[in-house]
């Protein structure tokens, strides 16, 4: 999507020449130096096909179209063999790092709020070979406190080094991980513990004090709390029965040389190595059973679409390790001998929320190479950015979009813009550190109009995924050398991609131009399946009869001719109107997410109704300074629950509808704006920030009873 030029045709005419005169002498040596036509050719190449001949598939790519590829080395087919690869071939390289905490205070804020605030030193790192001996000795610790092979223990934590050393110690002596997310509210949490019968637990001392320690009694097979931090080294008040032990005792005692010397039980592939509970997007959280090999076969698949991965890359981990989306691609990195930096979403950038005014946020100290992002937080960074465009001068607004549309040219084009990228865009590239070479994208659909901005303003690919817990994240991801967006790529070479017809919802295989159905997902990548849920087993695996296993992932997609993926639809989001019309709010979210106006939406229709309602987020920059234009004055709640206000932003709403070609019947007829941003913490949105569905409607029962005439 272009962005409008506002300027005189006389002074675009003059842009226009000179930069046609530019590209006409620059043209020919960068097109022969930068290797821009293999390029183009990768792009417009077929990137898989259906094996079967049949429009319904199987898709595998052709790069595995006779096998399915499910290793990265011969040999190494479980989690302690890939840590310990990667420990012999890079002992001396950075693993982990984490920065030093220098100050930390408390910061009034001007609506008597208080945040706090850090700075932040340089990472200090720890080698491939301090890591795999610091894991070493906390699973003979673990070991050495009574945790069995084969039974489970819970990891409770933040994203951080310690997160990821105490996994691959649990791998290493074939302790199940049950991951569960910190967002989690204490019902969920005690069901997951309860669930897999966990004695022992992995947390920090925060999560300790804010989550744990409540139900603590409602968990009554833990024994012991492992915590992370190495202060305080005493836990009064804890219930009887529970010692609590920090980290760095526990590796003390798995040092001993009486525990060392003790044999592990090393895993097989086809044990279990996570046990990891979903969001609850759509409810309980359900425990997916994910094998070594599994994992294995997910990382190889997401590793081939990474060119040139190797040691000299950085990766940035601020995602949740209890998502399947950031354990793999920290897990692809470490068996590649990358380093990881951890942040979090409250230090990334320069302008985070806990980074004190004029001290650095984590990529600008570590400069990663490769990074993971889900949608949320791309179209953040994108609204942001675009606020920032707007309160430019207007030459330098000027200048800025004229560059951003001759990017968008070329970019369609297969070309690059390297005096565009140096004199306009490296500005906000350094936001993310400036040396970011691939962006990774997964958790939700990211909008055309984001990928595009992310592509021209960070100057580098976006490689949209598509995976589930169930797949291991694994199952499509496109090319960085494709810079078409909406689609999520070919099958990664672990995973093949049937269509299954689903005539509710009138999508066929034998659709033209394109076949269309139900994504049926499988490969040595899908999960053996829910823990103690065999129900939903039988209605969402099956193996078929090749010995191939399989996942239905209730999402609908269209094969394009070269064999690229897009998901166009949602069994679960889809609502069948009062006059007999299907309405995909998935769909209708996606649009509107792009209006400046909105930072999030969950629509809502009920099927004996006739029309669409909505929830709101409005961008409170946006609203302010239309309330203003409207003569709405008071405090944010006010403006949010002026009846004027939301007729004012019902009406763009549709205008953005309508110029996004939304039919009639699909757009939001009322609504209603919320104060409040939907964060994990509210429990309406997953930590992949997914609407909860559910819980959205229970939060908002008033409202849809008076927007549905009811009150």
């Amino acid at each position: 999507m272009k962005l409008k030029e506002d300027m005189s045709p006389l002074l675009l005419q003059v842009f226009r020449s000179v930069v046609w005169v530019y590209s006409v002498i620059t043209f020919l040596p960068w097109y022969v130096l930068s290797g821009a036509g293999a390029g183009q050719r990768r792009a417009k190449r077929l990137k898989a096909r259906t094996v079967s001949g049949r429009p319904a598939g199987p898709y595998r790519s052709v790069s595995s179209a006779q096998r399915l590829v499910s290793a990265l080395h011969e040999g190494v087919d479980a989690l302690d063999k890939v840590f310990e690869y990667a420990a012999r071939h890079f002992p001396r390289r950075d693993c982990l790092g984490t920065r030093e905490l220098l100050s930390e205070e408390d910061e009034l804020q001007p609506n008597g709020k208080i945040f706090k605030k850090v700075i932040l030193g340089e990472y200090q790192w720890m080698s491939y070979e301090q890591a795999f001996q610091a894991a070493q000795h906390f699973g003979s610790g673990l070991a050495s406190l009574g945790q069995k092979p084969k039974c489970n223990i819970a990891i409770f934590c933040e994203t951080r080094a310690e997160w990821m050393i105490a996994a691959q110690a649990c791998f290493m002596y074939n302790f199940p991980v049950v991951t569960l997310y910190s967002t989690l509210g204490g019902p969920a949490i005690a069901h997951g513990l309860n669930e897999t019968e966990v004695t022992h637990i992995i947390t920090s001392k925060d999560l300790l004090q804010s989550r744990l320690k409540a139900i603590l009694l409602e968990v009554p097979r833990l024994q012991h709390i492992i915590v992370v931090d190495s202060k305080p080294t005493t836990w009064p008040g804890m219930p009887r029965g529970i010692m609590v032990h920090n980290m760095s005792a526990v590796q003390e005692l798995g040092a001993k040389p009486e525990n060392m010397a003790k044999p592990r039980a090393q895993p097989l592939p086809s044990d279990i190595a996570v046990i990891m509970y979903t969001s609850g997007s759509t409810g309980i959280p359900k425990g997916v059973m994910i094998s070594h090999s599994n994992i294995i076969a997910g990382i190889t698949g997401m590793a081939e679409r990474i060119p040139d991965l190797d040691e000299n890359d950085t990766y940035i981990g601020y995602l949740p390790l209890a998502h399947v989306l950031e354990l793999s691609a920290e897990l692809v990195s470490l068996s590649h001998g990358c380093r990881i930096g951890y942040s979090s979403p409250q230090t990334l950038a320069d302008r985070s929320t806990k980074i004190k005014k004029g001290s650095k946020g984590d990529t600008s100290v570590l400069k990663p190479t490769l990074m993971a992002a889900v949608p949320e937080i791309m179209d953040r960074i994108y609204k942001n950015v675009m606020t920032k465009v707007e309160e430019m001068s207007s030459v330098q607004r000027s200048l800025f979009v004229l560059a951003y549309n001759y990017k968008m040219e070329q970019i369609s084009k297969g070309y690059g813009t390297p005096l565009c990228d140096r004199l306009v865009f490296n500005k906000v590239r350094s936001l993310l550190g400036g040396n970011t070479r691939l962006l990774l994208s997964g958790g939700a659909p990211l909008s055309a109009a984001t990928q595009r901005f992310m592509n021209i303003c960070f100057c580098c690919p976006v490689g949209q995924g598509y995976g589930l817990t169930e797949t291991c994240g694994a199952g499509t991801i496109s090319e960085m050398w494709d810079f078409s967006t909406g689609r999520v790529g070919a099958p990664l070479v672990c995973s093949e991609i049937k269509l299954k017809d689903w005539e509710e919802g009138g999508y066929y295989s034998t659709d033209k131009p394109n076949p269309r159905g139900e994504i049926l997902i499988g490969g040595p990548n899908v999960a053996m399946g829910y823990y103690k849920n065999e129900a939903k087993n039988v209605e969402d695996f099956f193996v078929d009869e090749n010995g191939q296993r399989w996942f239905c992932t209730g999402d609908i997609g269209e094969f394009h001719a070269d064999g690229c993926l897009k998901i166009i639809d949602r069994k679960k989001d889809l609502v069948k109107l009062q006059a007999g019309e299907y309405v995909s709010l998935g769909k209708v979210e996606a649009v509107l997410k792009n209006c400046p106006l909105i930072d999030n939406i969950c629509a809502y229709a009920n099927s004996d109704q006739s029309y669409v309602i909505s929830f709101v987020v409005p961008n409170q920059r946006q609203l302010t300074s239309l309330a203003e234009q409207s003569g709405v004055r008071g405090a944010w709640e006010d403006v949010c629950n002026s009846p004027v206000m939301e007729k004012e932003v019902l009406r763009v709403i549709t205008d953005a509808a309508v110029t996004a070609n939304l039919e009639r019947f699909e757009i939001p007829k009322k609504i209603r704006l919320s104060a409040e941003p939907w964060t994990p913490e509210t429990g309406l949105v997953t930590d992949a920030f997914k609407l909860k569905r559910k819980e959205l409607k229970s939060h908002y029962q008033d409202d849809i009873e008076r927007m549905y005439g009811g009150k």
